[in-house]
């Protein structure tokens, strides 16, 4: 395995590059100067119009390099040939790190969500907004059995996705095991309730599936189980909304 220096530095900013597509997106980020840019995609086949020559008009005055290419090869890149509107565009987040920084990055004490099969991008964008909001030092985001981060989520993120840290493993397992770290999961069938737990110093708040909420093999690695307390016959709560809940907690 090449673990020189020059090699390391070269993977960590790659691994921090997240790619977005469509027409307005990309516009939205080549106006925020405070976004960083690798590079833009085009394909040949494009028309320009107004919004194209924007985006070049951009793209030409923060100096970012622009690359064209077939339809068939932007699609790759993009991920999503029937939405990305012939653009697609590499973002730099160094917000965007994997879950082994956690140890490193964050301070004796800090709260985080880790999320256990989102899969529905307006409700990560969602989540997003509401920790970017509050004191959560960051999200744990699984790259298996997750939504992606896309211009959906962005959307729904209302303009905070590069506002907190977003954490990525391929699985929860990697995090489970954190030293001296409380796994907390929230489930409605759990007795505990979250108003009364003495949260420690160091915790995890995992939100689970949509449907299934939290997996079996996390609710078996977790050292707490909590609910919120239901009233008037309502089972459960939209995800997103437990998550704001859990963000504002004292």
């Amino acid at each position: 395995m090449n673990d020189s220096p020059e090699y390391l530095e070269k993977k960590r900013f790659f691994d921090s590059v997240i790619t977005l597509y469509g027409r307005n997106v990309a516009v939205e980020v080549l106006r925020d100067d405070a976004v960083q840019i690798h590079k833009l995609h085009l394909s040949k086949s494009n028309r320009i119009d107004e919004t194209i020559e924007e985006i070049l008009a951009l793209a030409e005055m923060r100096g970012i390099e622009i690359k064209y290419h077939t339809k068939e090869s932007l699609s790759r890149i993009s991920k999503n040939s029937a939405q990305d509107q012939g653009v697609a565009i590499d973002v730099v987040s160094q917000n965007y790190r994997s879950a082994s920084n956690i140890a490193t990055d964050l301070p004796s004490s800090f709260r985080l969500l880790a999320l256990d099969g989102i899969n529905n991008p307006q409700n990560l964008g969602m989540i997003v907004r509401s920790a970017a909001a509050s004191k959560i030092d960051g999200i744990v985001l699984p790259r298996r059995n997750s939504t992606k981060l896309s211009p959906l989520v962005m959307k729904a993120s209302a303009g905070t996705l590069f506002k907190i840290p977003i954490y990525y493993c391929e699985d929860l397992s990697e995090i489970l095991g954190i030293k001296d770290t409380a796994i907390i999961t929230l489930s409605s069938h759990a007795k505990d309730d979250i108003h009364t737990l003495k949260i420690p110093s160091r915790a995890i708040f995992v939100l689970g599936n949509e449907t299934e909420g939290v997996s079996d093999a996390v609710m078996r690695a977790s050292t707490h189980s909590v609910s919120i307390p239901m009233y008037r016959g309502v089972e459960s709560l939209n995800v997103a909304v437990t998550a704001g809940i859990v963000s504002f907690l004292p």
